[in-house]
């Protein structure tokens, strides 16, 4: 099966325009606040009507108010990532209302963090490096090692410093079912076109 590509952490109208022209799978968006990319509701509203259909949206969310999601995230989300500390219950009362995929982010800092991730009832794993005091978005590769030690059955999307000069070799060495990419597709901070177009072109002409 094709690798499947999300780019993450959009926040201005070019960066529709530049996955809208490269069509990866996935557009991700961080809505919970206080990181370096998150945006408001407002700006999520704005963006999410400008994006091409075939593309799924990804709200990326870390120990956010269920509430929160509730009123202003799930209608226009075809899918919730989850990238703190919620459970078991969260996750269940999450399905209450959301109809979509559940991916929770896991930081493969052991195999017994990615273990105890595949047990929640999640839909997909989203397996991220470890950096301490971090919850994502470092561009730090994740630990083969690993990753490959732990035993676990959900089917998983590799997120952590890939680029252009790695993906080929992660692909082949873990099988995942997908990539997020972001902060290798940016320039000073902002989304490129260039850099999303060459690696989306790398990741589809070999087949990967």
């Amino acid at each position: 099966m094709a690798l499947t590509i999300k780019i993450c952490g959009l926040r201005r109208t070019e960066d529709i325009d530049y996955v809208n022209e490269s069509l990866p799978d996935y557009a991700g968006f961080i809505l919970s606040q206080g990181f370096k990319r998150s945006i408001t509701p407002e700006l999520f509203s704005e963006l999410v009507c400008r994006l091409d259909d075939r593309i799924k949206s990804v709200g990326v969310f870390v120990d956010e108010p269920l509430e929160n999601i509730r009123e202003h995230f799930a209608a226009h989300l075809d899918i919730i990532q989850l990238h703190g500390n919620e459970n078991e219950h969260y996750i269940n009362a999450l399905r209450g209302f959301f109809s979509g995929e559940i991916w929770k982010a896991v930081r493969a800092k052991t195999p017994e963090d990615i273990e105890f991730a595949d047990m929640l009832p999640a839909d997909k794993l989203l397996i991220d490096s470890f950096v301490k005091g971090s919850v994502g978005g470092t561009g730090k590769t994740a630990d083969i090692s690993v990753i490959k030690k732990a035993r676990f059955e959900k089917t998983f999307i590799l997120a952590g410093g890939i680029d252009i000069s790695n993906v080929s070799s992660l692909a082949g060495e873990l099988s995942p079912y997908g990539v997020d990419i972001s902060s290798s597709v940016e320039t000073d901070g902002f989304k490129d076109k260039q850099k999303i177009t060459n690696i989306i072109t790398h990741i589809k002409e070999n087949r990967l």
